[in-house]
């Protein structure tokens, strides 16, 4: 359906309201003091939202996680209250609402005054600073229990450590947890506690209570006396809802006595279950650092046996014998090669020599020939003689022959032997030589 724009926005509206709303100083900063009713605890993001009412009237309130986590109580339908905040629209539904920003409980503004004070000048000297709490033994070797001797906290505390770590063995430090003198024997029964030998972990605890019944825990001494423990203190004091100044000093804060209890005291089924965790991985480290020592030990051996004198010595015999063989085989290989060739080159040689002697004989045939032609053999052979004295020597012609008595004449068919004789004629002259 068109309407038809004669005036302003539903949107615009509600800014002008809440613009108003934010300029009136008188409910800029507002203190209420009524009974709350309707409370929700939005889990997911932490915000509280209810109303607070009297006789006449309501109005609808929101406190955000990061206001109401700094509250020192926590509401429930009924409880009278003084809360201090500032009024505002809420735009999507046109809601006017109440952002509380502090909370207390009606008539204890002064103590709530006092907590806040004695926080806030504990933090300062960082008794409250996370870095100076120390951690917890995952298994004590013995716990100290300061309470009530005759309370609730300190039947919750022995029944869970019973059923979680029963062999843990426990010391209670009694001691008073509620009215005027309970927080001066709480610093002694601290003092007391971290005393007694063996005592690694120390639980504070009290049952749930008023605020004013809980008010021995907001005691500076006792706040100073657990921040100065040699031991590391867990404290349980009240219910989830409760928080006090040991809370803020101590090691560790537990919601309640059974809860401190709980973080104190292992659980002996995830300890058992630890304890077979381990052994599984011990006994894989050892299988596993067996078989790395066996493998070190056949690598030492193997390296013993590499270097050792007699395998060298079988290693350069077997490397000897095999250059033995080699040097063998190349030897015959070459003899091999070498006789081959003195083979061809003895053919090669053979076959020079006799080509030599063929040509040899051939020329010699031929000198031969006419040395035949031209020989006196063949002279003596027509029937001529050579003459030769007894030396054998050749005498040319007859002044030679006159001057050897003895001579030899050779023929073809042989020689002669002839002696030169002289004969006179008679004239006295002598004559022709007669043989």
């Amino acid at each position: 359906m068109q309407i038809r724009q004669t005036g302003i926005s539903v949107s615009e509206l509600n800014r002008l309201i809440g613009e108003a709303l934010r300029n009136e100083p008188r409910i800029r900063s507002v203190r209420v003091t009524a009974e709350i009713s309707s409370f929700k605890h939005h889990l997911a993001s932490g915000h509280w939202y209810f109303s607070l009412k009297d006789d006449a009237s309501t109005i609808s309130c929101v406190m955000f996680r990061q206001h109401n986590l700094r509250a020192a109580l926590k509401p429930r339908d009924g409880d009278a209250v003084t809360v201090t905040g500032h009024v505002e629209i809420y735009p999507r539904d046109g809601k006017v609402q109440l952002y509380v920003m502090e909370m207390q409980a009606a008539g204890s503004g002064d103590l709530y005054q006092q907590f806040e004070m004695l926080r806030q000048k504990l933090a300062a000297e960082g008794l409250c600073d996370q870095g100076r709490k120390r951690v917890l033994p995952q298994i004590p070797r013995k716990v100290a229990v300061i309470t009530s001797a005759s309370g609730a906290a300190l039947h919750d505390i022995l029944k869970v450590s019973a059923f979680r770590c029963p062999w843990i063995p426990i010391v209670v430090v009694p001691s008073g947890v509620q009215g005027p003198q309970a927080a001066g024997e709480l610093v002694e029964a601290v003092a007391r506690a971290a005393a007694i030998p063996g005592v690694d972990v120390i639980i504070l605890a009290r049952g749930g209570g008023s605020m004013e019944d809980l008010w021995c825990f907001n005691d500076e001494a006792l706040a100073r006396a657990v921040a100065e423990c040699p031991i590391p203190v867990v404290t349980g004091v009240g219910h989830e809802t409760d928080t006090t100044i040991v809370d803020f000093v101590s090691d560790m804060r537990a919601s309640t006595p059974s809860n401190a209890a709980e973080i104190v005291f292992p659980d002996k089924r995830e300890l058992i279950s630890r304890t077979e965790l381990i052994r599984a991985e011990l006994g894989r480290a050892m299988t596993g650092e067996m078989h790395r020592a066996q493998i070190r030990i056949h690598e030492a051996r193997d390296r013993l046996m590499r270097l050792s004198p007699e395998r060298r010595l079988n290693q350069l015999s077997e490397r000897t014998g095999l250059y033995r063989q080699r040097l063998d085989q190349q030897i015959l290989s070459v003899m091999r090669g070498k006789t081959e060739k003195i083979r061809t080159m003895k053919m090669a040689l053979d076959y020079g020599i006799n080509q030599r002697l063929l040509r040899l004989e051939g020329e010699t045939g031929s000198v031969r020939t006419r040395m035949e032609a031209v020989s006196p053999l063949r002279v003596l052979e027509r029937g001529y003689a050579l003459v030769y004295d007894t030396d054998g020597r050749m005498l040319p012609g007859a002044e030679s022959a006159q001057k050897a008595d003895r001579m030899q004449l050779r023929f073809a068919d042989g020689t002669v032997a002839v002696r030169r004789e002289e004969n006179d004629d008679e004239t006295g002259n002598s004559g022709t030589d007669q043989l």
